[in-house]
């Protein structure tokens, strides 16, 4: 429902009652079919909002290109018609549908639901506030939003990094860090932004592979904050990719002269002043909470912060303060794309927790045509040619493809597209294969990795089998590719497309298999993540199998003693394990390791060692949960003296109430203990915030006391950074050290001695605490048998890998298997919350059906022609293959369909030929070949 807002709420959890105000579109989208005739005939222009103000767009308009639905709508503020009372018209008398209405009127609706979302988003710091980098006045300031559209194909510029002012290409550009974010002054933010960093890190990689000779990019920082997993990483691929890091706060930018140029003074790493040219300079915005969505907060009576985000706890993370509405997003707070999509998915479990019980009460069928058997039928293939907006099209003579696929064998019928991906698109696709009887079909767009189940669907609505499709790719192959030679993109463009005509002229008709789910879950790990996981499936009606290895639940947090807002770990997690415990549909199994897993999803049977005995498990899906550990080091006199503790050591002593912290005169913390190294080149990400607030707990117990945290970057990462200014105010000194000078720990008789070079003064600093407090690493298992029994990747680091790191954090490409927690990587105890909610919430998306089914392409073998090797059984990553004995101790091959990925792995390893890969034979693929070399 767009153009709707919320008018009045009311009720309580379970029955809410909605009143939405949906605005008037002046097109109707039954009719729209989004050809744009009315925008181009449209006379007036206006500023695009969505290129943020770099570009125009017209009265009547699509917001972005892939808006859903695509359906224009008329701007009643800038329309000629609503402004000047009548006159204008020219979309009305223009669009070949009779779609424009300029009658519409608001509609008021009112509907009941049991539970809300609230994902209202976020807005960026507007600079022009206080406008002290020339904002305003030079258009080479740019805002990080707006030089995203810089770099974007389907901006102002169609994707040619060019400088507003006179198009010259950059030579020098500069990114500003914490722009209205750590920050005092009027308008600005005080907390850190979280996703600044990063994304000004990845718009200079980005800018560096949009120009074709060298630039000097250069990122202006305070404290370098890529928390993230991998980010770290990310840090260095851009650092050996030239990027610059230069650590300082700048304050102004001075226009140089006529130039257009903008310089920029700065104190480099030895002291001395330097200015520098550049071309562009892109202030780094800070995200906020709009005015909107505040109003939106207080109309549905939840708390707010005094930022404005919506207010919850560490343990309910996803939890506003009135019951059955839950916040995801960053109307919570600050934060990136994948904890975005992790809250999401803990937003979707905890509302299946309290409706669990209304659960296919209201579920509507989506009915799907009868498949048309199309077998014996000679090809009549129909070709559909994707502009892609420019995309393709800024490279692509997509006319030319579309009129060379008519000279094809057996097409019947090509027409190009403006966005083949769009819901209106889709369904006219669908209509066309029906009315030109088309019984295979190829889409030449961009990549099947995203986008081929979109059109198998579309295939399928029509009628026709999913598997009569094929995909070129000639966006990613050939546009993106071969942006600097269009004629040659072109002619490969073709090429893909002869390819895939083909091809899909053999392709023949393939089943899904369906097979039923066993509808309990299986959770590895039972420290806290693993434990909201299991008892989240088991509100929702699941039985859970919750495993631990030790012989008490609650993992990590056994150890901690507050949250970084202050909440007691240990009476939660006291209060977790009783309900866990108590639950009638969990059973927990102590002192117990997995020894085998087999099985797929919806059908796992996994072998359990438990206190001793050998037990199995049946189980529709499984999540791992299996966590991390605080690293013990070999450094810094650890192990050797009792003053020297970690941090989760220096939590005991809070837990246990150790009186002799009030005798303690000074602390020191030193930071990245083993992280931000080359054995361990990941940031840690709990550690600072750790650190800051075990310092202000030594300050509660002792206010006298010397406390001293000695750091390389400080990473309290979005409202995190209260507890940073905190610490100042209270008298917390916090030391920059130089990383490439050795830090040093010893003991001069009966003194601790740490020795560091002070990066501002760069002079060697000395301290002697009482008490040294090592903020070290978060490391995942030495060995972990877990990743082969479950054949789950890990990454270089030794933590799980997920399907993809933005769209699946929680899933694995293993289907029917989660992860959450530590086992993913280092979070605060409120992440690691939130994911074990997703973990429950994605688990379910498979246990709430009674049959799934599972993928057509798969092995499959030829038992005459196999002579039962195994070398299928040893090659294969998912133990799809089985040798089987079909008589008189003769083994053959036998593939599992419902474990098999159609990888092509044992196909590629038989010796006979015997096993192939259904949809891609070798007949098919070498048809493909034949047709790639004969032009």
């Amino acid at each position: 429902m767009t153009l709707a807002e919320v008018e009045d709420f009311s009720g309580e959890a379970g029955n809410f009652e909605v009143k939405i105000r949906q605005h008037p579109r002046y097109v109707d989208i039954d009719k729209c079919i989004a050809c744009g005739l009315c925008s181009e005939k449209c006379p007036k222009k206006v500023v695009n909002e969505y290129d943020a103000g770099l570009g125009k767009r017209k009265a009547i308009y699509v917001k972005y290109a892939q808006a859903v639905p695509l359906k224009y709508v008329i701007d009643p503020e800038n329309c000629i018609y609503f402004v000047k009372k009548g006159r204008c018209k020219a979309c009305e008398k223009h669009c070949p549908t009779g779609a424009v209405n300029f009658a519409d009127e608001e509609k008021e609706l009112s509907i009941n639901v049991g539970a809300v979302v609230l994902a209202s988003g976020c807005e960026v710091f507007d600079p022009a506030i206080r406008d002290i980098y020339g904002y305003n006045r030079s258009p080479n300031v740019l805002t990080s939003l707006e030089f995203e559209r810089l770099l974007s194909a389907t901006g102002p510029y169609g994707g040619h990094l060019v400088r507003p002012s006179d198009g010259k290409e950059p030579e020098k550009i500069a990114w500003l860090q914490c722009v209205g974010s750590r920050d005092l002054h009027e308008g600005a933010k005080p907390y850190c932004s979280a996703v600044c960093c990063t994304y000004a890190i990845k718009e200079a990689i980005v800018a560096k592979e949009h120009i074709k000779g060298p630039l000097d990019t250069a990122i202006f920082y305070i404290d370098l904050r890529t928390h993230g997993k991998d980010f770290e990483r990310y840090y260095h691929r851009a650092e050996e990719a030239g990027v610059r890091f230069v650590k300082s706060k700048i304050s102004t930018i001075t226009p140089a002269a006529d130039s257009g140029n903008l310089l920029i003074r700065h104190t480099d790493e030895a002291g001395r002043r330097v200015e520098e040219e550049f071309d562009i300079v892109v202030l780094s915005v800070g995200l906020g909470v709009s005015k909107e969505a505040a109003d939106l907060g207080n109309k549905l009576g939840i708390e707010l912060d005094q930022y404005n985000f919506a207010s919850a706890t560490s343990f309910e993370p996803v939890q506003s303060s009135r019951p059955g509405i839950f916040v995801c997003g960053a109307f919570q707070g600050p934060k990136d794309i994948p904890q975005s999509v992790i809250e999401s998915s803990a937003c979707a479990a905890a509302v299946e927790g309290s409706l669990a019980e209304s659960r296919f009460s209201l579920t509507q069928t989506k009915e799907i045509p009868e498949e048309l058997d199309v077998r014996g039928e000679p090809p009549r293939i129909g070709v559909f040619v994707c502009h892609c907006g420019t995309n393709i099209a800024g490279v692509v003579d997509v006319a030319a493809v579309a009129e060379y696929a008519r000279t094809l064998p057996d097409v019947a019928h090509v027409e190009e597209n403006l966005f083949s991906c769009s819901q209106d698109t889709q369904e006219k696709i669908t209509q066309v294969i029906k009315e030109q009887k088309l019984n295979r079909v190829v889409v030449a767009a961009c990549t099947p990795r995203t986008h081929e189940p979109l059109f198998q669907e579309t295939v399928t609505n029509a009628g026709i089998n999913k598997y009569l499709f094929e995909m070129g790719n000639i966006r990613n192959q050939c546009s993106w590719v071969h942006s600097g030679d269009p004629e040659a993109a072109t002619e490969k463009s073709k090429d893909l497309v002869r390819m895939a005509v083909a091809r899909v002229a053999l392709l023949e008709p393939l089943s899904d298999p369906e097979v039923e789910v066993d509808r309990a879950a299986l959770v590895i790990g039972g420290g806290v993540s693993g434990m909201v996981a299991a008892k989240n499936l088991a509100e929702q009606g699941y039985h859970t199998h919750l495993i631990e290895k030790n012989d008490v639940l609650g993992g990590q947090a056994r150890s901690l003693y507050a949250t970084w807002m202050g909440e007691d770990v240990q009476q939660y997690l006291s209060g977790l394990i009783q309900e866990v415990q108590a639950h009638e549909n969990i059973d927990v199994y102590l002192n117990s390791e997995l020894q085998g897993v087999a099985g797929f999803v919806g059908n796992f049977k996994t072998t359990i060692l438990a206190n001793g005995k050998e037990q199995v498990l049946e189980h529709g899906v499984a999540i791992v949960a299996t966590g991390a550990s605080e690293l013990k080091p070999d450094q810094y006199l650890y192990g050797e003296d009792p003053r020297v503790l970690t941090g989760l050591e220096l939590d005991r002593k809070f837990i246990d109430n150790d009186p002799s912290l009030k005798e303690t005169g000074s602390a020191v913390f030193i930071q990245c203990v083993g992280s931000r190294i080359p054995e361990r080149p990941y940031c840690s990400k709990v550690c600072c915030t750790h650190s800051v607030k075990s310092a202000l707990k030594l300050k509660e117990i002792n206010p006298q006391m010397d406390v001293f945290i000695v750091y390389r970057d400080l990473r309290t990462y979005g409202l995190r950074e209260d507890l940073y200014r905190e610490a100042r105010d209270k008298g917390i000194v916090f030391v920059r050290y130089d990383f490439d000078q050795e830090l040093n720990v010893t003991k001069d008789e009966n003194d601790l001695q740490v020795r560091f070079t002070g990066y501002v003064l760069q002079r060697e600093m000395e301290i002697r605490p009482d008490l040294l407090v090592l903020a070290t690493a978060i490391v995942p298992p030495m060995e972990n048998p877990l990743a082969q029994l479950l054949r789950l990747p890990v990454n270089d680091d030794g933590f799980f890998v997920e399907a993809h790191v933005k769209l699946r954090p929680i899933d694995f490409a293993a289907d029917g298997v989660f992860v959450c927690g530590l086992a993913h990587s280092p979070k605060p105890i409120d992440e690691a919350i939130a994911q074990g909610l997703g973990a429950a919430a994605r688990a379910a998306t498979v246990l709430a059906k009674e049959k799934i089914e599972v993928e057509g392409v798969v092995s499959t073998v030829d038992q005459n022609l196999c002579r039962g090797c195994g070398q299928c059984v040893e090659v294969c990553p998912y133990g799809a293959p089985e040798l089987v004995d079909i008589g008189e101790g003769v083994l053959v091959s036998q593939i599992q369909e419902v474990l098999c990925k159609g990888c092509g792995a044992c196909a590629v390893a038989c010796p006979t030929g015997a096993a192939a890969i259904r949809h891609f034979t070798d007949h098919e693929v070498l048809t493909m070949v034949e047709a790639a070399l004969c032009k």
